[in-house]
C-alpha cells in the first residue's frame, strides 16, 4: 500500500513554451530507458527477490521511478502548454499534435510509442539487479544527454534532479546485489 502526497517530488518550473525541448524530453516518460520502463521494471522482479529487503528496495525504487514519471510528465506538458501551431510544427511534432493535441502519451524523442520489451524480468535475482544497474546507468546517461540539448535552466535543473536520483538508484542496487549474493551463498541449515 502506497501513500500518495499530493505534490512533486521535485518543483517542475519552465521558461515557457519550448516544444522543441519537450520533443527530447520525452523520451524520459515513454522511451526505452525512462521512468514507466523502469518502475514497471522493478515493480514486478520485486516479486521473484528472495529477501525482504531486496523486495523492499526494489518497491521503494519502482514507487519512485513513478514520481519521477510525473516529474518527467509535468516537464513535457509545460513545455508544449501554450506553445503555437507553428512552434509545434517547427519542433516536427506536427504528427504528436495530430495524435494527441498537448496530451501526454508514452511515446520515445522519436515519437515511438513505449512497448512492452523495454522492460526485463528474468526471475533470476542476480540478473535482475545487474539489469536494473545497467538500466539506472543508461537512464543516468540519457539525462546527461538531456542536460546538454536543454536551452532552459529552469529544466536543466530539474534534469539535474533526476540525473543525480539515477545515480543513488544504482547505488541501491549494488548494495542489495551483495546482500542477495550473500543471502544466496550462505549456508541454510533447518
Amino acid at each position: 500500500m502506497w501513500v500518495y502526497e499530493k505534490k512533486l517530488e521535485y518543483p517542475v518550473r519552465v521558461s515557457g513554451p519550448n516544444p522543441k525541448l519537450a520533443k527530447t524530453v520525452i523520451t524520459q516518460y515513454g522511451g526505452p530507458d525512462g521512468e514507466l520502463a523502469a518502475s514497471l521494471r522493478y515493480l514486478t522482479q520485486r516479486y521473484t527477490m528472495p529477501t525482504s529487503q531486496a523486495k523492499g528496495v526494489l518497491t521503494d525504487i519502482g514507487t519512485e521511478e513513478l514520481a519521477h514519471m510525473e516529474i518527467v510528465a509535468a516537464l513535457v506538458y509545460n513545455l508544449v502548454k501554450g506553445a503555437t501551431l507553428g512552434e509545434i510544427k517547427a519542433a516536427g511534432m506536427e504528427g504528436y499534435y495530430a495524435d494527441h493535441d498537448r496530451a501526454l502519451y508514452f511515446v520515445n524523442g522519436d515519437g515511438v510509442p513505449w512497448i512492452a520489451s523495454y522492460i526485463q524480468s528474468k526471475g533470476d535475482p542476480i540478473a535482475d539487479l545487474h539489469e536494473n544497474m545497467a538500466a539506472e546507468e543508461k537512464a543516468r546517461a540519457t539525462y546527461e544527454h538531456l542536460i546538454n540539448l536543454s536551452d532552459d535552466p529552469l529544466v536543466t535543473d530539474v534534469l539535474r534532479f533526476l540525473r543525480e536520483r539515477e545515480v543513488v538508484h544504482f547505488q541501491r542496487f549494488g548494495e542489495t546485489l551483495n546482500i542477495v549474493h550473500d543471502f544466496l551463498n550462505c549456508r541454510k541449515v533447518w
